[in-house]
């Protein structure tokens, strides 16, 4: 069964962010925190949505997708970017991956979206061929582009602080 998460969630959605960043040899980088996740899920003005599997006969959470709008200057639509996309070990090949990805797409098609995009790390495999036994395309033209930590505090000096405009969360 896929579910909307619900403030409840919270501490299943923090663990299973852990589960993946320890899959993804990158535990280290998932620092989240539960109260960071509840204001960032189910605050004032939301940052990101959540989606849970459960096991249809036991209830137990197997599995989540948080994901948050994106929008194409292309298209001049929104779109769906899939941060994270996560089922545990034991409930892998019971069909909540594809559960997942499908209430997202159908999420997408309801809201007008015209993409739904996410990454994959390029040595994960399996992953990568159950994408495609989707349909997925992989853009190998793109090469994901990231500022962060110092090199992010170094760039943004260069602007006078009476300059940086106000934007809205």
């Amino acid at each position: 069964m896929i579910r909307a998460a619900t403030v409840n969630d919270v501490a299943e959605i923090r663990a299973m962010i852990r589960e993946l960043a320890e899959y993804e040899r990158a535990v280290e980088q998932a620092r989240a925190t539960e109260e960071q996740l509840r204001a960032a899920l189910f605050g004032e003005h939301p940052a990101a949505f959540a989606l849970i599997a459960e096991d249809d006969d036991s209830g137990d959470v197997v599995g989540c997708a948080l994901w948050f709008p994106s929008f194409s200057t292309w298209t001049g639509t929104r779109g769906m970017h899939l941060e994270d996309l996560y089922v545990r070990p034991h409930a892998r090949g019971g069909g909540h991956g594809k559960a997942l990805l499908a209430s997202l797409a159908a999420t997408c098609l309801r809201n007008g979206y015209e993409r739904f995009e996410w990454w994959v790390l390029a040595w994960n495999e399996p992953t990568i061929d159950f994408y495609k036994s989707l349909g997925v395309e992989l853009l190998d033209e793109w090469t994901v582009c990231r500022l962060s930590g110092e090199p992010l505090r170094e760039l943004a000096a260069k602007v006078p602080s009476a300059a940086v405009p106000t934007v809205a969360p």
